[in-house]
């Protein structure tokens, strides 16, 4: 029996030796968006965070823990994607979750967060694999970045109607027009981006003094004290063009900045992302659905700009989408919606960038 028991010892420590562990920051692991790392951790909060990492093997396993409770889109051996293959639920600490487990292989998993960052923090801790990891893919030749509210977040996204109440889990940050033209174009993306976030004034008067403006260097959504300040240092990620989809809360509830303060707040962030990326960065400044205001505010501020390469749209009441069966909860755009106002911004992004259009569906 002591023999047997020796020989079963030697055997898991043999499997043990072949499995092999890295932490969250190994190079082979590519993220995409605002990250901070700490002792090897890579921490978020930002909604449609990804990260890649591909193995030989037949299991993957990470280590994470959770501020709060978040979902995640996972998607196995195929690029980004709106629908996954499995949703993964972070919360609670140092957790173990299984992202794969079948058929031994090459294979490369996505991870991409679906909520905003009021759901919290997520610390990826480490992978481990029965094989061995491989480098995963690096960033894309094109890159983009949003800016943006609850359109953008996604919010509502995958509810059956306008009238539904908000729910984190039918929440999807990659069933917005931001994902959709990210995935049409084969780009990778970045977003920031928080539900009731104005230029100038929030939703209600929500968070006054705290602006998209003051939250956009910001290396996590929630951080009000401002303590952990984004560089552009911290990443490689450099846009071939930032859109700008903001406005419609600070003309919420029938009230609205002057437009004196709104442009002072508009330049103050257009000053920002100039600063990050140098002053022919392209800019698209988007305007929602109806906001005939708002895009007049628009119109008017960057024609009075002496900036380089900066560009508006609005979107107005044509008939691009139905405002019964397109939206989700609480008069938000569905998935529906975000792929028809992604047919009508891609165009504008394809000329700004000289991406040529593609013969795909926009999904």
């Amino acid at each position: 029996m002591k023999k047997i028991l020796s020989l079963l010892l030697v055997l898991v420590g043999s499997m043990s030796m072949m499995a092999e562990t890295i932490p969250a920051d190994d190079p082979r692991v590519v993220f995409i968006g605002r990250t901070q790392v700490l002792d090897h951790s890579v921490r978020f909060d930002w909604s449609a965070t990804y990260l890649r990492v591909a193995f030989t093997g037949k299991e993957l396993r990470m280590r994470v823990s959770d501020t709060g409770r978040n979902l995640f889109n996972l998607i196995i051996d195929r690029p980004l994607s709106a629908e996954p293959d499995q949703v993964v639920i972070t919360h609670g600490q140092d957790s173990v979750i299984t992202l794969f487990a079948g058929k031994k292989g090459n294979h490369t998993i996505i991870l991409q967060k679906r909520n905003e960052g009021e759901q919290g923090i997520t610390t990826i801790l480490g992978f481990e694999t029965d094989g061995v990891f491989t480098q995963a893919e690096k960033l894309k030749d094109r890159q983009i970045e949003i800016l943006g509210d609850s359109y953008t977040c996604g919010y509502g996204t995958e509810n059956s109607g306008r009238r539904d109440p908000f729910k984190p889990e039918t929440e999807s940050a990659p069933k917005s027009y931001g994902g959709i033209l990210a995935r049409y174009f084969d780009a990778d993306y970045i977003q920031i981006a928080h539900s009731g976030m104005g230029i100038a004034r929030n939703y209600n008067t929500k968070f006054p003094n705290w602006y998209m403006p003051d939250r956009y260097m910001q290396i996590f959504d929630m951080d009000s004290t401002q303590a952990n300040r984004w560089s552009i240092t911290m990443s490689e990620f450099r846009p071939d063009i930032t859109i700008i989809f903001l406005g419609a809360n600070d003309f919420s509830c029938k009230l609205q900045p002057s437009y004196e303060d709104y442009k002072q707040h508009y330049y103050q962030l257009i000053r920002e992302i100039k600063a990050n990326y140098g002053e022919d960065h392209p800019i698209l400044c988007c305007t929602k659905k109806g906001a005939d205001a708002l895009f007049a505010y628009v119109q008017r501020l960057i024609i009075e700009s002496e900036f380089t390469n900066v560009y508006y749209v609005g979107l107005f009441e044509a008939l691009f989408h139905n405002d019964d069966r397109d939206l989700g909860a609480s008069f938000h755009p569905n998935y529906v919606a975000h792929q028809k106002v992604a047919h009508v911004l891609a165009p504008y992004v394809g000329t700004i960038t000289n991406w040529e259009l593609q013969d795909k569906p926009i999904k």
